[in-house]
């Protein structure tokens, strides 16, 4: 059965298209440097938003038309749902996905049956992958929606709980291997609090770290090579996550000698919620070297959830490819759509508009950021700010060739109304930003 008959495979038209089922900017052959668009970006769809979700909120029922939902026998409804995320994937060019191990096949009453159900689902998985060439990104295990992770998994008070957690982790590595997943993702969505009052805070992270070493024991020993990537969140659901931020991540690891194991999975609408630019994020990871992968989407400022958006703001993606492109790439991660349309856009066709928009979005924020790095235009003047540290009293900072005894002597002699700072630039740094991000798109 097919799903999305009113749409052929989906191709680059131009940016003077105004046809909503074409590209305006995306084309996957497409060289930028010494990689095609495709290799640079790496797209991938996510599961759950694209296949499971139905539009229902706190305050309203579902409103999506997805007639694969529509099935009474729940593992029916998961093959029909494998069918139409092959179709979906094949028709727009997306070459990878991502899920979790409950979005592709039914959770039973036990550990053993859902891992019955989830085994049967790899199996018609691998066989649309082998018929399409598509390939999984990652995977990862839901540990956050049963209500007996409503404390936690790994950082549950209940052992029994950390057990199961353990349990379904292990099964989701094993599909992960079986389908040739790049990567395995953890996203501690209750691994945290809601109020200290009732938390043992130390036994709880010497927990997940507990949880980490017998996850990373148990992939080397049935040779499962991916990456592991952490994908930082302050809050919601839980009031405070322990995967807060970047930093909050790097500095867990660092403490109990994962930082090894790990990379990063950064999305644009966590970093916010954090406080934090999508930039932002990217940079500390990028500079710590753990810039792993990218959940891609977008949140808006003026709500104060995770609305998990498709990516359309130009900015935003252009300083997102920046970083990407400064990190060398992102492969073995990619660009995967955390994104769901809004609860409004609740056509078939809306779904595939928001997968071209977030493509689109992208693949233009590719071109300026290439351009941007190759002009040297940000880098000439971030080297020129800091042109001190590059001779002189710098360098001997720079090297660790003084003390504070030695620097506190030079420092005598100076006279603070003759100390001169570069300006930061920052309204030209912009201006150039704009010139090519607007320039790109009048070339067009």
């Amino acid at each position: 059965m097919t799903y999305f008959d009113f749409l052929e495979t989906v191709e680059f038209e131009g940016p003077g298209s105004k046809n909503p089922l074409a590209f305006n900017y995306y084309q996957a052959d497409k060289k930028i440097g010494k990689k095609t668009m495709a290799e640079h970006l790496r797209f991938s769809m996510a599961y759950w938003h694209s296949l499971t979700e139905d539009g229902s909120d706190p305050f309203g029922n579902p409103t999506m038309d997805r007639p694969w939902n529509n099935y009474q026998d729940s593992m029916d409804r998961a093959e029909a749902k494998v069918e139409a995320a092959f179709e979906l994937m094949s028709k727009l060019g997306i070459n990878y996905f991502c899920f979790h191990d409950v979005d592709v096949a039914p959770e039973g009453a036990t550990i053993k049956e859902s891992n019955e159900n989830l085994e049967k689902m790899a199996e018609l998985l691998k066989k649309k992958m082998e018929a399409t060439g598509i390939k999984l990104l990652w995977g990862t295990s839901n540990l956050f929606s049963h209500p007996i992770y409503m404390h936690g998994a790994a950082t549950s008070p209940q052992a029994k709980v950390f057990a199961c957690a353990a349990a379904k982790v292990k099964k989701a590595i094993e599909v992960t291997k079986y389908l040739g997943g790049e990567n395995y993702v953890f996203w501690g969505g209750r691994e945290g609090y809601e109020t200290l009052l009732n938390t043992n805070m130390k036994l709880e992270q010497d927990n997940l770290a507990r949880f980490f070493y017998l996850v990373i024991e148990y992939a080397e020993k049935i040779g499962f090579n991916g990456q592991f990537l952490i994908e930082p969140k302050p809050k919601e659901p839980t009031k405070h996550q322990y995967d807060f931020d970047c930093a909050s991540v790097l500095a867990f690891l660092r403490k109990y000698d994962l930082e090894g194991y790990f990379k990063l999975n950064i999305e644009a609408n966590h970093a916010t919620l954090a406080g934090h630019t999508f930039q932002h994020e990217l940079r500390y990871a990028r500079i710590n070297d753990m810039l792993g992968s990218v959940d891609a989407n977008q949140g808006d400022l003026l709500l104060g959830w995770d609305t998990d958006q498709f990516p359309s703001n130009l900015y935003n993606t252009s300083l997102a490819m920046y970083e990407v492109l400064k990190n060398g790439g992102l492969a073995p991660g990619g660009l995967n759509f955390d994104a769901k349309v809004r609860r409004g856009s609740y056509q078939l066709q809306d779904l595939v508009q928001g997968h071209i928009l977030g493509m689109d979005s992208f693949a233009k924020g590719l071109e300026v950021a290439h351009s941007l790095i190759n002009s040297q235009e940000i880098e000439d003047l971030i080297s020129s700010r800091y042109k001190s540290y590059q001779e002189g009293l710098g360098s001997k900072i720079v090297e660790e060739n003084t003390s504070l005894e030695e620097l506190a002597e030079i420092a005598q002699s100076f006279k603070l109304s003759e100390i001169k700072t570069n300006s930061g630039s920052q309204e030209k740094l912009e201006a150039i930003l704009n010139r090519h991000l607007l320039g790109s798109l009048n070339s067009d």
